[in-house]
């Protein structure tokens, strides 16, 4: 089961890869058809590093692990009660219960 989980996450790892850098080279195409710089046109992802603090964009978005400390934040309040959820819960546990009765009888 290790073996199978570390696979599969080399597997997503690989993947992520391989799409981001499809990105990357689908943007230098892009350019190299224009012919020129446009401003407007940004890399996939770049790293800016500026006097030893390094700065990332991902599709133009700027990264900081200020902004991931305060998305992290904003999702522990908003996962306080998801109705969705727990809807979906009871229903599982309903139909969890109402099969085994049934098996129950069945077997019986």
């Amino acid at each position: 089961m290790k073996m199978f989980m570390f696979k599969s996450f080399c597997l997503a790892a690989l993947l992520l890869i391989a799409v981001l850098t499809g990105m990357q080279l689908a943007n230098n195409g892009i350019q190299k058809m224009k012919g020129y710089d446009d401003p407007n046109l940004e890399t996939a992802v770049s790293i800016h590093d500026k006097d030893h603090n390094v700065r990332a964009s991902f599709l133009g978005n700027d990264i900081s692990s200020h902004d991931i400390a305060a998305k992290k934040k904003k999702l522990e309040e908003i996962s306080a009660f998801n109705l969705f959820s727990s809807m979906g819960r009871k229903m599982s546990e309903g139909i969890s219960g109402a099969s085994e009765k049934l098996i129950d009888l069945i077997a019986e």
